[in-house]
């Protein structure tokens, strides 16, 4: 008797859609108010390179020291004083693009204007795929409407804005926040345009032309942001034939359209992109696992990742993320379960194909090719499919849930996705680059060495956006087993020209890393060697944040009076 009374108060106090609305304003702060709250990680400065067009200038450090201010200026648009300037910077920009970078351009183009108008802040660069998430939400809200109504459009849309996965996207400088915003809007318009092909009711010109144009911009911008979208064409595809194969011509040339205005791109840029993508590294999975095995660690993996652990995924031991792929598998599988036996079948089918057929598409590529791109980037690649999750769960509590707990059962998702998200937001800092700053800036006149045992040009990049520009600092960076030797070399012929050295030792140098850890002892009591003879060592921080490549252990050295 207490406990439905109290069910009663929640009912009357709280409805789904007052949930809804309270979670997505929530989300829309969070997001706000975590713009700049992280360092960029090591893609995001990519990104940031990419988009001031300026990504040939970067050059490798060389044997001896340079200057890290001249780092610091090409993550900065160039100064331009005339049209042709400007003219010279796109042109830079799309060669750049061309030249080295794996992904589409249209991303980088947006963010490229973006920085002309906010500059190259944190939040400033971060707020452009906020705003794309948060169009998203509005999308989510009419794709889920027009599947499960009002209450289940607004449940979606809430998901969608607290899916911890998503909203590590949302404030991350890469291309999947817009990508999931394509992805939504091309679904829904193509719902749209074939409830209309089937409606009795003569349609508005004008309302047909709308939803054509969105579903056409939409695969454009999705083929131009991620090459992977090639999936949710796919997708969209056997859609048409599940619910509409009597028109499935019409809806195909609509298809075809988006594709057909790709292909200057695609013939100029793509190929060229092709030649010059690192494709092997899918290849090389460094696992015990029988290949098969691997690939369906990879689909679990990805699935724990996207659907309910987000960005937790870098820090959590491997068999947690695969045991939370295994649930979220046994939860999907009930569900659907559920919904068959509740008559649900064209529904239920229509989020499968949303959600679990692109997947699918992916983890056949990968096995006939052998490579393992789901694996790859904590789930990234996959990222399409967290809309046709989501909806699945909408799905489920909207049709399943008694209407008695189906306010608790929402609020209860929803307050779980909140607990994960608020979590990784506010208890995972990413202060590395910052601190080596701190440890300058006592003595920020002195001149200053960085000896860095790593050559990665995310490193070097990150150091130079952190550390201002006016701090008189030179950068050693060398891999692990020559930092050393070139450090020697640089003291005995600059002996008194540094008043303090930081030696910042990473704990994933990239792409060189020593095989043994008895080689990663000796070079480290070299370098300690070497510094002790002229300097006294003042303070050691070790230095973490959400991803392996961020653990560096930053010693100041102060030169002996």
């Amino acid at each position: 008797m207490k406990t439905n009374l109290l069910i009663s108060n929640v009912k009357q106090l709280l409805s789904i859609e007052k949930l809804a609305l309270i979670t997505i304003a929530i989300a829309v702060i969070l997001r706000i108010i975590n713009l700049g709250t992280r360092e960029f990680w090591y893609d995001e400065v990519l990104s940031l390179l990419l988009s001031t067009g300026r990504y040939k200038a970067y050059q490798t450090p060389g044997d001896m020291p340079v200057v890290l201010a001249e780092y610091t200026s090409i993550l900065s648009l160039p100064s331009e004083s005339s049209l042709r300037d400007f003219f010279l910077t796109m042109r830079d920009l799309l060669k750049n693009l061309l030249g080295g970078e794996p992904h589409p351009p249209i991303f980088f183009l947006s963010q490229h204007f973006w920085l002309r108008f906010f500059g190259n802040s944190e939040a400033a660069t971060r707020s452009l795929n906020t705003l794309f998430s948060i169009a998203a939400m509005g999308g989510a809200y009419g794709l889920g409407k027009f599947i499960l109504g009002h209450r289940g459009g607004l449940f979606f849309a809430a998901l969608i804005s607290i899916s911890p996965f998503y909203l590590f996207h949302s404030l991350n400088v890469r291309m999947y926040a817009p990508l999931v915003l394509w992805v939504i809007a091309s679904t829904w318009a193509l719902l749209h345009l074939i409830e209309q092909e089937n409606s009795d009711i003569n349609q508005n010109h004008r309302r047909q032309l709308l939803w054509k144009g969105i579903l056409i911009i939409s695969i454009v911008a999705g083929l131009m942001t991620f090459y992977l979208y090639a999936y949710w064409l796919i997708v969209l595809g056997v859609l048409v034939l599940y619910l509409d194969r009597r028109h499935w011509l019409k809806h195909c040339l609509r298809l075809g359209a988006g594709v057909l205005l790709t292909m200057p791109w695609v013939l100029w840029g793509t190929l060229k992109q092709l030649r010059n993508a690192d494709l092997n590294r899918f290849g090389a999975a460094k696992s015990d696992l029988p290949p098969l095995l691997r690939h369906l660690q990879d689909f679990t993996n990805t699935l724990g990742t996207d659907v309910l652990i987000g960005d937790w995924t870098t820090s959590l031991d491997p068999i947690v993320i695969t045991l939370s792929g295994c649930l979220v598998i046994l939860i999907f599988v009930g569900f659907s379960i559920n919904l068959w036996k509740k008559n649900e079948q064209k529904n239920l089918i229509t989020v499968l194909i949303l959600g679990i057929l692109p997947i699918l598409l992916g983890l056949i590529v990968d096995v006939a090719t052998k490579k393992f791109t789901l694996g790859f980037g904590w789930g990234r690649t996959m990222i399409i499919i967290v809309p046709g999750c989501l909806l699945l769960i909408a799905l489920w509590v909207e049709k399943i849930v008694n209407k008695q707990w189906r306010t608790l059962v929402a609020g209860g998702v929803l307050l779980m996705y909140l607990t994960i998200s608020i979590g990784d937001v506010s208890l995972r800092s990413r202060y590395v680059f910052r601190s080596v700053a701190e440890l300058i800036s006592p003595n920020v006149n002195q001149p200053t060495l960085i000896a860095m045992n790593s050559k990665a040009w995310g490193h070097v990049n990150r150091l130079a956006y952190y550390i201002p520009a006016d701090y008189p600092v030179m950068l050693l960076s060398h891999h692990p087993a020559d930092l050393a030797t070139n450090l020697e070399k640089v003291l005995k012929e600059e002996a008194n020209r540094y008043s303090q050295i930081i030696w910042l030792n990473s704990g994933n140098p990239l792409w060189s890393r020593l095989k043994t850890e008895v080689e990663v002892k000796r070079e480290e009591e070299k370098i300690e060697q070497i510094l002790s003879s002229q300097f006294q060592l003042k303070e050691t921080r070790n230095l973490s944040g959400t991803m392996n490549l961020d653990q560096f252990t930053a010693n100041l050295y102060i030169r002996n009076s």
